[in-house]
């Protein structure tokens, strides 16, 4: 079994260690899950029966090989926080759960990605590294997701789509066919997004426009 640890002691954090307990129920314990990591928390407190074992520092120190899985949901935090570990010991596996239906019709997906229950990517799709895509997503057909995007529950993306680095998808938001959402975007939940996107833009509504830009 591989030694995995979770990034972040939250509500998300407690929900991928249930992602990787089914993991292990369908495959036969391909995990031993070692605790969480999280500066924000005491080292030693106990959440959900499982330990904090440090921040950043204690990743970087970590002496054994460690599979270790980023459940930070704000797309500059998680880049901030996978930028600042060095430890060549430590590695970025994709969790999926048992229960979503990934396509092997030319499908990529990087490193580091979460794909949680119920989802569903279709065919010839590309989604690269440290990509969240949260319960009961959808992507569709020749879709592309750059690094570090987050998609909180029930977001639908159709076919054709172009998704820039670090965007972040509100919950129940809809991007339709054919458009290109810019890097480091933020879409409200429920949107719904008939137009492309440009870059740093936060974007609500029906349909969904611009009403701020930011660095």
């Amino acid at each position: 079994m591989k030694n995995i640890a979770i990034f972040g002691a939250g509500g998300f954090g407690r929900e991928v260690k249930t992602i990787i307990d089914a993991i292990n129920k369908k495959t036969k314990d391909t995990y031993h899950f070692v605790g969480f990591f999280d500066d924000g928390f005491e080292k030693g407190t106990l959440i959900n029966d499982c330990p904090i074992l440090g921040g950043i520092n204690e990743i970087n120190e970590y002496s054994e090989e460690l599979s270790l899985v980023i459940c930070l949901g704000d797309p500059k935090i998680k880049k901030n926080i996978i930028d600042k570990v060095n430890n060549e010991k430590v590695s970025f596996p994709t969790i999926i759960h048992p229960n979503a239906s990934v396509s092997k019709e030319f499908v990529a997906i990087g490193k580091g990605c979460i794909i949680c229950e119920g989802t569903i990517i279709t065919c010839n799709i590309n989604i690269k590294d440290f990509v969240i895509l949260n319960l009961m997503c959808t992507v569709g057909h020749d879709t592309t997701i750059e690094n570090y995007c987050s998609f909180m529950p029930s977001v639908n993306i159709s076919g054709e789509v172009k998704i820039e680095e670090g965007v972040y998808v509100g919950t129940g938001a809809k991007i339709i066919n054919l458009l290109e959402i810019g890097a480091n975007t933020i879409i409200g939940a429920g949107a719904v997004v008939s137009k492309s996107l440009p870059a740093n833009c936060t974007a609500v509504g029906i349909p969904a426009k611009p009403i701020k830009f930011h660095e």
